[in-house]
């Protein structure tokens, strides 16, 4: 049996952190064969502590074989001492009558302290997971606070996006979404996200080809009002799917793609005029250890480059609100 792999999860009792956590005990992030730590954090509050405790309690009741050890904390430095697989779930919600900024603000101060936190403790060749929102910039401000991390240990979740617009697609075409691939969403998660499907095949071969123009314009809105429309539905937002879409991510960044592409939010390496180090969803292989590659000639149309550069924009904006923040 393999060594412990060590994974801190921020927000555990929250809805998204309580999804993930049974899946990763049970194997379904590194496989049969790998056992885990969880280090788990808690506000501190007499309330947050007690919470964790029960979520605790459930995870020890499930008697996970893979389940090696589990902790809780109420110090990020504590918390993260060691981290190789990191999770950073826990953030504010945006409130009534708070806009993007007040969120941006309001996030960003948990993110630099975390940033420095993990830049202090954490493995140096962690694998950190934004999936907080804002989360394109919340990951910018926690990599900016820990200089002595590389940029390419922090990346944001955008693959909710993808296998959102895999989803879709898949029930447009009347096809298995398992056949689906070389789905493609740029930029920031946020309604602004473009998802582009000139890519998309169903076991090799094209499938752009069978969509018409309005059911496409429709699809882009779809995609991006997703998560709207969950909560909409369900009086609460998606938790299961955004802990499932993080699972697909952390997989396939340290284990390998198998060829296939995925969408992550990484550094710019300033590939599609986008600035270095701004943290930008992009088209990626993953070959495994840990390591992404940015596919850097995908062909770009004027109306897509358009999409692409209000993106970058938008991020721009973002980073230059929380400009004080960053290291």
């Amino acid at each position: 049996m393999n060594r412990p792999i060590r994974v801190a999860v921020t927000g555990p009792s929250g809805a998204i952190g309580y999804s993930i956590l049974f899946r990763i005990a049970a194997g379904d992030l590194f496989g049969p064969n790998q056992p885990v730590e969880l280090r788990l954090l808690s506000r501190d509050t007499d309330q947050s502590r007690l919470r964790l405790k029960g979520v605790m309690m459930e995870l020890a009741d499930c008697a996970f074989p893979l389940l090696a050890d589990m902790s809780a904390h109420t110090d990020e430095k504590d918390l993260f001492d060691g981290a190789q697989c990191v999770f950073l779930i826990g953030a504010q919600p945006r409130k009534e009558g708070m806009d993007r900024a007040d969120l941006l603000r309001a996030n960003g101060e948990i993110f630099r302290r975390q940033g420095r936190a993990l830049n202090e403790r954490a493995s140096r060749d962690a694998r950190i997971l934004v999936v907080g929102n804002p989360c394109n910039t919340n990951a910018f401000i926690a990599m900016r606070n820990a200089p002595d991390l590389a940029p390419e240990c922090f990346s944001a979740m955008m693959r909710l996006d993808q296998n959102r617009a895999t989803a879709r697609l898949a029930e447009h075409l009347g096809l298995p979404v398992s056949g689906i691939e070389q789905v493609i969403v740029w930029g920031n998660h946020s309604n602004s996200m473009y998802p582009d499907i000139r890519f998309a095949r169903y076991r090799g071969k094209r499938v752009d080809n069978q969509l018409d123009p309005q059911w496409q314009n429709e699809f882009i809105q779809n995609v991006a009002t997703r998560g709207g429309q969950i909560i909409k539905a369900r009086g609460a937002s998606s938790a299961a799917s955004a802990a499932s879409a993080a699972l697909d991510h952390m997989r396939d960044w340290i284990l390998g793609s198998e060829g296939r592409c995925c969408t992550m939010a990484v550094p710019s390496d300033g590939s599609y005029g986008i600035p270095r180090g701004l943290m930008f969803g992009f088209p990626c292989f993953c070959p495994g250890e840990g390591r992404y590659q940015i596919i850097s000639n995908m062909p770009l149309t004027p109306e897509v480059k358009a999409h692409i550069d209000k993106n970058r924009d938008e991020l721009l904006k973002e980073a230059q609100a929380v400009s004080d923040l960053i290291f």
